[in-house]
């Protein structure tokens, strides 16, 4: 029996497929939102973090 069966004798699962096409795209938008509304100088100075020398955290 092929997986398939087993979701589609679940009463109410085609809600959930639905609901999670909902949250990745409010989450998506807000994700682009914030990038294009976003401080420039802070998305410079978060994209400079892996790259600084900082001499208190040797490793």
């Amino acid at each position: 029996m092929k997986f398939i069966n087993y979701l589609e004798s679940i009463s109410g699962i085609s809600v959930y497929p639905m609901a999670s096409l909902l949250l990745f795209t409010a989450f998506f938008l807000a994700a682009s939102f914030w990038a294009f509304k976003a401080d420039k100088k802070m998305v410079d100075h978060i994209s400079r973090i892996p790259l600084e020398n900082d001499d208190a955290n040797p490793q």
